[in-house]
């Protein structure tokens, strides 16, 4: 802790030295302003630019990649220092990156990871982000210690975890790994998953809610003993869906566990009233702090390892994850 604060330390006073030259002007291309947890990443993001002294412009693509096109293209004419994108379709990455080397400009992935052969294709590419696989697993953990601590949520007493499982959008790799993780974390707890059902909801609590409906109708909540979703969105759009069946809202005998991940506010509220099991932090504050000062240090030309976060394989920060459950936040 204390190497990692006198980086950061050395990296602010390096900044200050600097007061008086041409302000960094970072261009951030978010995928949808509407999504909980990239307005907390892009919170984080605007308070950090504001205290390195750096002038940040974000752009909302609308999660369409031709719009998102559109803005890159439009902040490299008006001549941004670096680029800050979480792309609407990772895949389309390395036409990015194309873009930012044509122009010499450094580029900061965030949340959705190019592959390493993209990334490789430019000295100055780089990804910030957390390990889905880990939230995964976190995710996997906490149904199976509930599920081994309640021998009553067994419900049909097969020794079998039945689950839902709400995935996010399609071919994001957080969806396919989260989801991956989690089924495998319960198996290696010594449980047989069985899933009843899953469905795409693209991270939207409202789609969740439907799909969640549709589930109960077609399933009975009492063939469902658990709830795995890819976010918290999700988490949240399924318990309403129980408590419109009168499940978790406080009868032990009407509970079906959920979890979510991102540990976002409305989900914390949640997990004190009893309401969600619990969540897997996503670091958003830390993705953000660290994805700006990344940024600024390579429109500067100063050392990417000076920030105070750890650069791996000379091209990836990560940031880990951290199970939170309801004592943690009580």
């Amino acid at each position: 802790m204390r190497k990692s604060f006198m980086l950061a330390l050395v990296f602010v006073l390096a900044l200050c030295c600097c007061a008086g030259a041409e302000e960094i002007k970072i261009g951030a291309c978010i995928y949808r302003f509407n999504d909980a947890f990239m307005l907390r990443f892009r919170n984080a993001m605007a308070d950090e630019s504001g205290k390195l002294g750096a002038v940040i412009e974000f752009a909302d693509g609308q999660d369409d990649q031709t719009t998102q096109n559109e803005q890159i293209d439009g902040f490299i004419s008006a001549g941004v220092n670096v680029l800050i994108v979480n792309p609407v379709d990772r895949m389309s990455s390395q036409a990015i990156i194309d873009k930012a080397k044509a122009a010499n400009i450094p580029v900061v992935f965030i949340n959705r990871e190019p592959t390493a052969e993209m990334l490789a294709t430019y000295d100055k590419a780089y990804y910030v982000g957390a390990k889905a696989e880990e939230s995964g697993t976190f995710s996997g953990e906490l149904v199976a210690d509930y599920f081994k601590a309640h021998k009553e949520s067994d419900k049909n007493n097969d020794g079998k975890l039945q689950f839902v499982l709400l995935r996010g959008q399609n071919g994001h790799q957080d969806m396919i790994l989260r989801s991956r993780y989690a089924v495998q974390a319960v198996r290696d707890a010594g449980i047989e998953p069985a899933e009843v059902a899953n469905a795409i909801a693209n991270w939207d609590k409202l789609q969740a809610m439907q799909i969640m409906n549709a589930f109960l109708m077609a399933i009975g909540p009492e063939n469902i003993e658990a709830v795995i979703a890819n976010n918290d969105e999700m988490a949240l759009g399924a318990i309403e869906a129980l408590k419109a069946n009168d499940y978790n809202k406080g009868d032990a005998s009407m509970y079906i566990p959920v979890v979510g991940v991102d540990a976002n506010a409305s989900a914390l509220e949640a997990m004190r009233n009893g309401e969600l099991l619990g969540t897997v932090l996503n670091d958003a504050d830390n993705q953000g702090i660290s994805s700006v000062r990344l940024a600024v240090a390579l429109a500067s030309g100063r050392d990417a390892n000076s920030i105070g976060y750890k650069i791996t394989d000379g091209k990836y920060i990560w940031i880990p994850y951290q199970k939170i459950t309801r004592g943690d936040r009580q």
